[in-house]
Protein backbone atom coordinates (compact mmCIF):
# COMPACT_ATOMS: atom_id res chain seq x y z
CA UNK A 1 0.00 0.00 0.00
CA UNK A 2 1.66 3.06 -1.05
CA UNK A 3 1.85 6.15 1.75
CA UNK A 4 -0.82 8.19 0.14
CA UNK A 5 -3.53 5.56 0.84
CA UNK A 6 -2.08 4.72 4.89
CA UNK A 7 -4.00 6.03 7.78
CA UNK A 8 -3.67 9.46 8.62
CA UNK A 9 -2.45 10.48 5.00
CA UNK A 10 -4.01 13.29 3.48
CA UNK A 11 -3.31 14.09 -0.74
CA UNK A 12 -4.48 16.70 -2.76
CA UNK A 13 -5.71 15.13 -6.20
CA UNK A 14 -6.42 17.73 -7.85
CA UNK A 15 -6.96 21.86 -8.25
CA UNK A 16 -8.32 23.87 -11.30
CA UNK A 17 -8.22 27.50 -11.18
CA UNK A 18 -9.62 30.11 -13.52
CA UNK A 19 -7.78 32.56 -15.87
CA UNK A 20 -7.45 35.14 -12.50
CA UNK A 21 -5.72 32.31 -11.04
CA UNK A 22 -8.19 31.75 -8.20
CA UNK A 23 -8.89 28.27 -6.84
CA UNK A 24 -12.73 27.46 -8.38
CA UNK A 25 -12.09 23.09 -7.72
CA UNK A 26 -10.36 21.41 -4.86
CA UNK A 27 -10.09 17.57 -4.46
CA UNK A 28 -8.79 16.15 -1.47
CA UNK A 29 -8.61 12.63 0.19
CA UNK A 30 -7.67 11.80 3.32
CA UNK A 31 -7.90 7.79 4.64
CA UNK A 32 -9.12 7.45 8.82
CA UNK A 33 -8.37 4.60 10.97
CA UNK A 34 -9.67 1.68 9.81
CA UNK A 35 -9.37 2.73 6.30
CA UNK A 36 -12.13 4.79 5.75
CA UNK A 37 -11.77 6.94 3.09
CA UNK A 38 -12.51 10.74 3.05
CA UNK A 39 -12.78 12.67 -0.54
CA UNK A 40 -13.51 16.44 -1.07
CA UNK A 41 -14.34 19.04 -3.73
CA UNK A 42 -14.64 22.86 -3.03
CA UNK A 43 -16.48 23.86 -5.48
CA UNK A 44 -16.49 27.70 -5.24
CA UNK A 45 -19.69 29.55 -5.38
CA UNK A 46 -21.52 26.63 -4.21
CA UNK A 47 -24.43 27.09 -1.58
CA UNK A 48 -24.85 23.46 -1.28
CA UNK A 49 -23.37 20.51 -0.14
CA UNK A 50 -24.03 16.60 -0.71
CA UNK A 51 -22.40 13.52 1.05
CA UNK A 52 -22.77 10.06 -0.23
CA UNK A 53 -21.11 7.36 1.79
CA UNK A 54 -20.08 4.45 -1.37
CA UNK A 55 -20.51 1.14 0.23
CA UNK A 56 -18.02 -1.42 -1.87
CA UNK A 57 -21.28 -4.20 -1.83
CA UNK A 58 -23.76 -4.85 -4.05
CA UNK A 59 -25.78 -7.82 -5.30
CA UNK A 60 -23.29 -9.41 -7.10
CA UNK A 61 -21.78 -10.12 -3.64
CA UNK A 62 -25.03 -12.65 -2.47
CA UNK A 63 -25.27 -16.06 -2.52
CA UNK A 64 -28.16 -17.61 -3.66
CA UNK A 65 -29.84 -17.67 0.16
CA UNK A 66 -28.90 -14.15 0.46
CA UNK A 67 -30.35 -12.96 -2.71
CA UNK A 68 -31.70 -9.07 -2.35
CA UNK A 69 -29.99 -8.92 1.08
CA UNK A 70 -27.57 -5.57 -0.16
CA UNK A 71 -31.22 -3.74 -1.22
CA UNK A 72 -32.90 -5.11 1.96
CA UNK A 73 -30.28 -4.10 4.04
CA UNK A 74 -30.09 -0.56 2.57
CA UNK A 75 -34.07 -0.11 3.42
CA UNK A 76 -32.77 -1.42 6.87
CA UNK A 77 -30.48 1.13 7.60
CA UNK A 78 -33.13 3.76 7.25
CA UNK A 79 -35.06 2.02 9.78
CA UNK A 80 -33.23 3.54 13.47
CA UNK A 81 -30.22 3.07 15.57
CA UNK A 82 -30.14 2.88 19.28
CA UNK A 83 -29.27 7.12 19.21
CA UNK A 84 -32.33 7.71 16.46
CA UNK A 85 -35.73 6.40 15.49
CA UNK A 86 -36.48 5.78 11.69
CA UNK A 87 -38.50 8.87 12.22
CA UNK A 88 -35.83 11.22 14.13
CA UNK A 89 -33.81 10.31 10.79
CA UNK A 90 -36.77 11.36 8.62
CA UNK A 91 -37.08 14.49 10.52
CA UNK A 92 -33.31 15.53 10.87
CA UNK A 93 -32.81 16.01 7.33
CA UNK A 94 -36.67 17.37 6.24
CA UNK A 95 -36.04 19.97 9.16
CA UNK A 96 -33.20 21.53 7.18
CA UNK A 97 -34.94 20.92 3.86
CA UNK A 98 -32.31 18.22 2.90
CA UNK A 99 -32.55 15.92 0.05
CA UNK A 100 -31.86 12.15 1.28
CA UNK A 101 -32.51 8.81 -0.18
CA UNK A 102 -29.99 5.44 -1.29
CA UNK A 103 -29.93 2.73 -3.99
CA UNK A 104 -28.34 -0.56 -4.49
CA UNK A 105 -26.63 -1.60 -7.72
CA UNK A 106 -24.96 -4.61 -8.37
CA UNK A 107 -21.49 -4.07 -7.45
CA UNK A 108 -21.95 -1.00 -4.95
CA UNK A 109 -24.58 0.49 -2.92
CA UNK A 110 -24.82 4.21 -2.00
CA UNK A 111 -26.44 6.44 0.68
CA UNK A 112 -26.46 10.42 -0.20
CA UNK A 113 -27.94 13.32 1.36
CA UNK A 114 -27.97 17.10 -0.38
CA UNK A 115 -28.22 20.27 2.14
CA UNK A 116 -27.19 23.42 2.54
CA UNK A 117 -23.93 24.13 3.34
CA UNK A 118 -23.93 25.16 6.79
CA UNK A 119 -26.27 21.90 7.26
CA UNK A 120 -23.76 19.63 5.93
CA UNK A 121 -22.72 18.47 9.67
CA UNK A 122 -25.94 17.31 10.39
CA UNK A 123 -25.91 14.84 7.18
CA UNK A 124 -22.74 13.60 8.19
CA UNK A 125 -23.78 12.83 11.40
CA UNK A 126 -27.31 11.07 10.62
CA UNK A 127 -25.81 9.16 7.48
CA UNK A 128 -22.83 7.47 9.68
CA UNK A 129 -25.00 6.59 12.51
CA UNK A 130 -27.24 4.73 10.11
CA UNK A 131 -24.38 3.04 8.09
CA UNK A 132 -22.50 2.24 11.23
CA UNK A 133 -24.87 1.73 14.16
CA UNK A 134 -27.91 0.62 12.71
CA UNK A 135 -30.23 -2.25 15.05
CA UNK A 136 -31.74 -4.10 12.26
CA UNK A 137 -34.74 -5.41 15.00
CA UNK A 138 -36.51 -8.34 14.57
CA UNK A 139 -39.53 -5.99 14.20
CA UNK A 140 -38.15 -4.37 11.41
CA UNK A 141 -36.74 -6.45 9.26
CA UNK A 142 -40.48 -8.18 9.48
CA UNK A 143 -42.18 -4.59 8.87
CA UNK A 144 -39.82 -3.97 6.08
CA UNK A 145 -39.69 -7.01 4.48
CA UNK A 146 -43.66 -6.60 3.40
CA UNK A 147 -42.50 -3.25 1.40
CA UNK A 148 -39.67 -4.88 -0.24
CA UNK A 149 -42.09 -7.78 -1.50
CA UNK A 150 -44.55 -4.81 -2.87
CA UNK A 151 -41.51 -3.02 -4.62
CA UNK A 152 -40.76 -6.85 -6.29
CA UNK A 153 -44.22 -6.65 -7.35
CA UNK A 154 -44.35 -3.62 -8.67
CA UNK A 155 -41.06 -3.42 -10.32
CA UNK A 156 -42.53 -6.81 -12.17
CA UNK A 157 -45.93 -5.22 -13.41
CA UNK A 158 -43.16 -3.01 -15.39
CA UNK A 159 -42.39 -4.31 -19.11
CA UNK A 160 -39.35 -2.42 -19.11
CA UNK A 161 -37.47 -3.85 -15.86
CA UNK A 162 -38.93 -7.47 -16.69
CA UNK A 163 -37.12 -7.17 -19.94
CA UNK A 164 -34.13 -5.66 -18.86
CA UNK A 165 -33.76 -8.07 -15.99
CA UNK A 166 -34.53 -10.92 -18.26
CA UNK A 167 -31.93 -9.46 -20.31
CA UNK A 168 -29.10 -9.76 -17.72
CA UNK A 169 -30.54 -13.63 -16.85
CA UNK A 170 -30.42 -14.63 -20.26
CA UNK A 171 -26.64 -12.70 -20.47
CA UNK A 172 -25.41 -14.10 -17.45
CA UNK A 173 -27.62 -17.07 -16.18
CA UNK A 174 -28.58 -17.60 -12.72
CA UNK A 175 -25.24 -15.87 -11.00
CA UNK A 176 -25.18 -12.85 -8.69
CA UNK A 177 -24.63 -10.37 -12.03
CA UNK A 178 -27.60 -12.21 -13.61
CA UNK A 179 -30.36 -11.74 -11.02
CA UNK A 180 -32.20 -8.74 -9.86
CA UNK A 181 -31.07 -6.74 -7.45
CA UNK A 182 -34.02 -6.76 -5.20
CA UNK A 183 -34.34 -10.69 -4.88
CA UNK A 184 -37.85 -12.54 -5.54
CA UNK A 185 -40.63 -13.27 -3.28
CA UNK A 186 -38.90 -16.66 -2.45
CA UNK A 187 -35.37 -15.24 -1.43
CA UNK A 188 -37.01 -12.29 0.73
CA UNK A 189 -39.28 -13.96 2.47
CA UNK A 190 -37.15 -16.39 3.51
CA UNK A 191 -34.01 -14.38 4.53
CA UNK A 192 -33.85 -14.12 8.23
CA UNK A 193 -32.50 -11.29 10.67
CA UNK A 194 -29.38 -13.19 11.27
CA UNK A 195 -28.79 -13.71 7.89
CA UNK A 196 -29.03 -9.84 7.06
CA UNK A 197 -27.03 -8.73 10.37
CA UNK A 198 -24.08 -10.68 9.44
CA UNK A 199 -24.04 -9.64 5.84
CA UNK A 200 -24.31 -6.54 7.46
CA UNK A 201 -21.50 -6.23 9.83
CA UNK A 202 -19.18 -8.60 6.82
CA UNK A 203 -19.60 -5.86 4.35
CA UNK A 204 -20.16 -2.24 6.33
CA UNK A 205 -16.70 -1.87 7.02
CA UNK A 206 -14.15 1.28 6.74
CA UNK A 207 -11.87 -0.27 4.65
CA UNK A 208 -15.09 -0.74 2.53
CA UNK A 209 -16.43 2.41 1.96
CA UNK A 210 -15.75 6.22 0.97
CA UNK A 211 -17.19 9.24 2.18
CA UNK A 212 -17.71 11.51 -0.54
CA UNK A 213 -18.69 15.18 -0.52
CA UNK A 214 -18.80 17.76 -2.78
CA UNK A 215 -20.01 21.94 -2.48
CA UNK A 216 -18.70 24.76 -0.72
CA UNK A 217 -16.92 22.49 1.83
CA UNK A 218 -13.67 22.44 4.07
CA UNK A 219 -11.80 19.41 3.69
CA UNK A 220 -10.86 19.51 7.30
CA UNK A 221 -13.48 20.19 8.92
CA UNK A 222 -15.78 17.56 6.71
CA UNK A 223 -12.92 15.12 8.00
CA UNK A 224 -13.10 15.59 11.63
CA UNK A 225 -17.20 15.60 11.06
CA UNK A 226 -16.65 12.41 9.66
CA UNK A 227 -14.15 10.98 12.28
CA UNK A 228 -17.07 12.09 14.93
CA UNK A 229 -19.94 10.67 13.03
CA UNK A 230 -18.36 7.38 12.12
CA UNK A 231 -16.74 6.84 15.48
CA UNK A 232 -19.54 4.70 17.06
CA UNK A 233 -19.22 1.65 18.55
CA UNK A 234 -15.09 1.39 17.58
CA UNK A 235 -16.31 1.38 13.68
CA UNK A 236 -12.78 3.24 12.83
CA UNK A 237 -10.96 0.62 15.43
CA UNK A 238 -7.70 -1.27 13.96
CA UNK A 239 -5.47 -0.78 11.22
CA UNK A 240 -6.62 -1.98 7.78
CA UNK A 241 -6.12 -0.66 4.26
CA UNK A 242 -8.27 0.85 2.20
CA UNK A 243 -9.98 -2.12 -0.22
CA UNK A 244 -9.03 -1.34 -3.81
CA UNK A 245 -10.70 -1.99 -7.24
CA UNK A 246 -8.71 -4.91 -9.42
CA UNK A 247 -8.44 -3.96 -12.29
CA UNK A 248 -6.52 -6.61 -14.30
CA UNK A 249 -10.04 -8.77 -14.74
CA UNK A 250 -11.31 -9.97 -18.27
CA UNK A 251 -14.64 -9.55 -19.61
CA UNK A 252 -16.58 -12.68 -18.54
CA UNK A 253 -18.65 -14.50 -21.28
CA UNK A 254 -21.88 -14.09 -22.08
CA UNK A 255 -25.30 -16.46 -23.02
CA UNK A 256 -26.61 -16.54 -26.21
CA UNK A 257 -29.80 -17.30 -27.32
CA UNK A 258 -33.38 -15.69 -26.53
CA UNK A 259 -35.58 -15.79 -23.94
CA UNK A 260 -39.22 -14.91 -23.67
CA UNK A 261 -41.68 -14.08 -20.62
CA UNK A 262 -45.44 -13.40 -21.69
CA UNK A 263 -47.52 -10.83 -20.61
CA UNK A 264 -50.98 -9.45 -21.44
CA UNK A 265 -49.72 -6.68 -23.05
CA UNK A 266 -50.22 -4.14 -25.25
CA UNK A 267 -47.26 -3.85 -26.85
CA UNK A 268 -43.96 -6.09 -27.00
CA UNK A 269 -40.79 -5.18 -25.14
CA UNK A 270 -37.75 -6.18 -26.67
CA UNK A 271 -33.74 -5.94 -25.67
CA UNK A 272 -31.28 -7.14 -28.54
CA UNK A 273 -27.64 -6.83 -27.30
CA UNK A 274 -24.30 -8.61 -27.49
CA UNK A 275 -21.18 -9.08 -25.14
CA UNK A 276 -19.63 -5.62 -24.54
CA UNK A 277 -16.47 -4.32 -22.49
CA UNK A 278 -15.65 -3.80 -18.81
CA UNK A 279 -15.91 -0.63 -16.78
CA UNK A 280 -12.17 0.01 -17.36
CA UNK A 281 -11.39 -0.83 -20.96
CA UNK A 282 -9.96 1.93 -22.60
CA UNK A 283 -12.24 1.85 -25.77
CA UNK A 284 -14.95 3.07 -22.88
CA UNK A 285 -14.52 6.55 -24.73
CA UNK A 286 -15.26 4.91 -28.58
CA UNK A 287 -17.78 3.00 -27.08
CA UNK A 288 -19.71 6.06 -25.88
CA UNK A 289 -19.16 7.89 -29.19
CA UNK A 290 -20.27 4.45 -31.02
CA UNK A 291 -23.65 4.55 -28.72
CA UNK A 292 -24.45 8.01 -29.30
CA UNK A 293 -24.33 7.39 -32.76
CA UNK A 294 -26.72 4.00 -33.13
CA UNK A 295 -29.32 5.19 -30.71
CA UNK A 296 -28.23 8.07 -28.38
CA UNK A 297 -30.32 10.75 -29.32
CA UNK A 298 -33.21 11.94 -31.86
CA UNK A 299 -30.54 12.07 -34.33
CA UNK A 300 -29.26 8.57 -34.15
CA UNK A 301 -29.43 5.88 -36.95
CA UNK A 302 -31.85 3.88 -34.99
CA UNK A 303 -34.46 6.77 -34.02
CA UNK A 304 -34.21 7.86 -37.50
CA UNK A 305 -35.11 4.05 -38.80
CA UNK A 306 -36.99 2.99 -36.48
CA UNK A 307 -39.51 5.64 -35.65
CA UNK A 308 -38.96 8.63 -37.88
CA UNK A 309 -38.41 7.01 -41.38
CA UNK A 310 -40.53 3.43 -40.83
CA UNK A 311 -42.67 4.39 -37.59
CA UNK A 312 -42.38 1.40 -36.51
CA UNK A 313 -41.66 1.92 -32.63
CA UNK A 314 -42.53 5.33 -30.18
CA UNK A 315 -39.61 4.00 -28.06
CA UNK A 316 -36.00 3.02 -29.49
CA UNK A 317 -32.49 3.83 -27.62
CA UNK A 318 -29.31 1.88 -27.58
CA UNK A 319 -26.90 1.26 -24.34
CA UNK A 320 -24.15 0.08 -23.17
CA UNK A 321 -23.57 -1.41 -19.80
CA UNK A 322 -20.29 -1.73 -17.29
CA UNK A 323 -19.36 -4.36 -14.65
CA UNK A 324 -15.84 -4.98 -13.28
CA UNK A 325 -15.58 -8.00 -15.16
CA UNK A 326 -18.56 -7.68 -17.92
CA UNK A 327 -20.05 -5.16 -19.89
CA UNK A 328 -23.48 -5.44 -22.22
CA UNK A 329 -24.31 -3.65 -25.39
CA UNK A 330 -27.37 -3.47 -26.22
CA UNK A 331 -30.99 -1.89 -28.13
CA UNK A 332 -34.37 -2.05 -26.32
CA UNK A 333 -37.06 -1.49 -28.59
CA UNK A 334 -41.16 -1.21 -27.56
CA UNK A 335 -43.53 -2.00 -30.22
CA UNK A 336 -46.93 -2.95 -31.32
CA UNK A 337 -47.13 -6.79 -31.67
CA UNK A 338 -47.64 -6.99 -35.59
CA UNK A 339 -44.48 -5.30 -35.98
CA UNK A 340 -41.94 -7.22 -34.06
CA UNK A 341 -40.58 -8.90 -37.32
CA UNK A 342 -40.53 -5.26 -39.20
CA UNK A 343 -38.35 -3.78 -36.12
CA UNK A 344 -35.90 -6.77 -35.07
CA UNK A 345 -35.35 -6.95 -39.56
CA UNK A 346 -34.48 -2.84 -39.48
CA UNK A 347 -32.25 -2.79 -35.89
CA UNK A 348 -30.29 -6.05 -37.23
CA UNK A 349 -30.26 -4.52 -40.48
CA UNK A 350 -28.44 -1.36 -38.77
CA UNK A 351 -26.31 -3.42 -36.64
CA UNK A 352 -24.68 -5.06 -39.69
CA UNK A 353 -24.42 -1.83 -41.71
CA UNK A 354 -22.77 -0.01 -38.50
CA UNK A 355 -20.03 -3.30 -38.34
CA UNK A 356 -19.22 -3.50 -41.97
CA UNK A 357 -18.98 0.40 -42.27
CA UNK A 358 -18.99 2.12 -39.14
CA UNK A 359 -20.01 5.07 -38.81
CA UNK A 360 -18.94 8.65 -40.78
CA UNK A 361 -17.40 11.55 -39.86
CA UNK A 362 -20.26 13.72 -39.06
CA UNK A 363 -21.83 10.86 -36.60
CA UNK A 364 -18.29 10.96 -34.86
CA UNK A 365 -17.99 14.61 -34.49
CA UNK A 366 -21.89 14.55 -33.45
CA UNK A 367 -21.05 11.89 -31.09
CA UNK A 368 -17.81 13.82 -29.15
CA UNK A 369 -20.33 17.05 -28.56
CA UNK A 370 -23.40 14.91 -27.18
CA UNK A 371 -20.69 13.01 -25.08
CA UNK A 372 -18.59 16.25 -23.99
CA UNK A 373 -21.76 18.52 -23.34
CA UNK A 374 -23.66 15.68 -21.45
CA UNK A 375 -20.04 15.33 -18.85
CA UNK A 376 -20.12 19.04 -18.40
CA UNK A 377 -23.81 19.74 -17.70
CA UNK A 378 -23.75 16.61 -15.40
CA UNK A 379 -21.54 17.91 -13.06
CA UNK A 380 -22.84 21.54 -12.71
CA UNK A 381 -24.48 20.72 -9.56
CA UNK A 382 -22.56 19.56 -5.96
CA UNK A 383 -24.73 16.02 -6.12
CA UNK A 384 -23.25 14.69 -9.42
CA UNK A 385 -19.67 16.17 -8.59
CA UNK A 386 -20.05 13.97 -4.84
CA UNK A 387 -21.32 10.87 -7.47
CA UNK A 388 -18.06 11.55 -9.97
CA UNK A 389 -15.50 11.29 -6.17
CA UNK A 390 -17.22 8.47 -4.99
CA UNK A 391 -17.47 6.31 -7.90
CA UNK A 392 -13.52 7.04 -8.80
CA UNK A 393 -12.31 6.04 -5.53
CA UNK A 394 -14.64 2.79 -5.13
CA UNK A 395 -14.81 1.53 -8.41
CA UNK A 396 -12.19 3.18 -10.70
CA UNK A 397 -9.27 4.10 -8.17
CA UNK A 398 -8.17 6.77 -10.04
CA UNK A 399 -9.93 10.27 -10.63
CA UNK A 400 -9.78 11.91 -14.02
CA UNK A 401 -9.81 15.61 -14.23
CA UNK A 402 -12.71 17.00 -16.52
CA UNK A 403 -10.01 18.20 -19.02
CA UNK A 404 -8.65 14.66 -19.03
CA UNK A 405 -11.97 12.93 -20.03
CA UNK A 406 -12.73 15.64 -22.53
CA UNK A 407 -9.46 15.01 -24.14
CA UNK A 408 -9.69 11.59 -24.72
CA UNK A 409 -13.56 11.78 -25.76
CA UNK A 410 -11.79 14.23 -28.37
CA UNK A 411 -8.97 12.02 -29.19
CA UNK A 412 -11.49 9.04 -30.51
CA UNK A 413 -10.61 8.34 -34.10
CA UNK A 414 -12.63 6.78 -36.60
CA UNK A 415 -10.88 3.89 -36.98
CA UNK A 416 -11.44 3.27 -33.57
CA UNK A 417 -14.95 3.37 -33.35
CA UNK A 418 -15.19 1.56 -36.86
CA UNK A 419 -12.70 -1.37 -35.34
CA UNK A 420 -14.90 -1.52 -32.13
CA UNK A 421 -18.24 -1.64 -33.79
CA UNK A 422 -16.90 -4.58 -36.36
CA UNK A 423 -15.75 -6.73 -33.32
CA UNK A 424 -19.39 -6.15 -31.19
CA UNK A 425 -21.58 -6.30 -33.69
CA UNK A 426 -20.60 -9.33 -35.44
CA UNK A 427 -20.46 -11.12 -32.06
CA UNK A 428 -23.03 -13.96 -30.90
CA UNK A 429 -25.99 -12.21 -30.16
CA UNK A 430 -28.74 -12.42 -27.15
CA UNK A 431 -32.28 -11.35 -26.79
CA UNK A 432 -35.51 -11.11 -24.10
CA UNK A 433 -38.38 -10.31 -25.32
CA UNK A 434 -41.64 -9.32 -22.98
CA UNK A 435 -45.16 -9.11 -24.45
CA UNK A 436 -47.89 -10.95 -25.73
CA UNK A 437 -48.44 -14.33 -27.48
CA UNK A 438 -47.36 -14.11 -30.75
Amino acid sequence: MSQEKKAGSTRTLQTVKDADGQVVSRVRRTVLPGGLRVVTEHMAGSRSASIGVWVDVGSRDETPALHGCSHFLEHLLFKGTAERSALDISVALDTVGGEFNAFTAKEYTVFHARVLDEDLPTAVDVIGDMVTASTITEADVEAEREVILDEIAMHDDDPDDVVHNLFALQAWGDTPLGRPIAGTEESITAMTRAQVWRFYKRHYRPDNMVVAVAGNVDHAEVVKAVRAAFSREGFLDGDAEPRTPDQSVRARSVRSGTSHTTRALEQVNIVLGVKGITRTDERRYALGVLNAALGGGTSSRLFQEVRERRGLAYSVYSFASHHADAGLVGVFVGCLPAKVDAVLETVRGELGKIAADGITAEELERGKGQLKGGLVLGLEDSGSRMSRLGKAELVYGELLSIDEILGRIESVTLDEVRTLARELFRRPELMAVVGPER
